[in-house]
């Protein structure tokens, strides 16, 4: 995309409040999109958090009370569940290596890293790991929003939810995860959305950003 394709793209998208459940989004833009998460950089490589593509209509409806009761989860075709590792471990730790290792070489250097890495991260609280592994999962979360937008499909980033109830649904304690944010993606319903003809308000540049040269 060039700069002002991106720019234009998102302009064109908003938090979507309508989808229409008669319009699937297409296997090959959820494909697309995903892997705009798979690819998102995160702190060290480690990729802490894993992406659930839901479309079971059932578990759907499972979560949508647990959400607010927000429409979108069982409007839209697709629920991108982001959940973030709940610490990290030696072996999460070492499982990264490994795979370094398996595709780049052997590199000395890079063991020591991440050997470092290990002596810093798992002496510390569980929470702020957590913490930590959650906010990579967000940086994933903005390339799906801007993956979504590129591809003209619509989606609601939402943290109005239950985590612990989604993570009961999701079986996600069992594999040391905790649900942080929610993505539905589908096709916005023109006719009866609400926010759709409301101009997009954000700050100014010049209340919004600082130059320090």
């Amino acid at each position: 995309m060039t700069k002002s394709t991106l720019i234009d793209k998102l302009n064109w998208r908003y938090a979507t409040k309508k989808m229409d459940p008669a319009k699937p989004v297409e296997q090959d833009k959820v494909d697309q999109i995903v892997e705009a998460v798979r690819m998102a950089p995160t702190s060290s490589g480690t990729q802490p958090f894993e992406l659930f593509v839901v479309t079971n209509p059932d578990i759907r409806a499972q979560i949508r009370p647990h959400a607010w009761d927000q429409a979108q989860i069982t409007e839209g075709s697709h629920l991108l569940v982001f959940a973030a590792w709940d610490n990290y471990s030696a072996d999460r730790i070492d499982a990264v290596t490994q795979q370094m290792t398996d595709e780049r070489g052997e590199i000395p250097m890079l063991n020591q890293y991440y050997e470092n890495l290990k002596a810093n991260y798992l002496p510390r609280d569980e929470r702020v790991n957590h913490d930590h592994a959650a906010r990579q999962a967000y940086i994933a979360l903005g390339f799906a929003l801007a993956a979504a937008a590129e591809l003209d499909v619509d989606s609601t980033p939402m943290e109005g939810f239950d985590p612990a109830k989604v993570d009961e649904i999701l079986g996600l304690q069992e594999k040391g995860l905790r649900s942080v944010v929610l993505l539905p993606l589908g096709y916005r319903q023109e006719d009866a959305d609400w926010l759709l003809p409301m101009k997009k308000v954000r700050k100014s540049k010049e209340t919004f950003v600082t130059e320090i040269a």
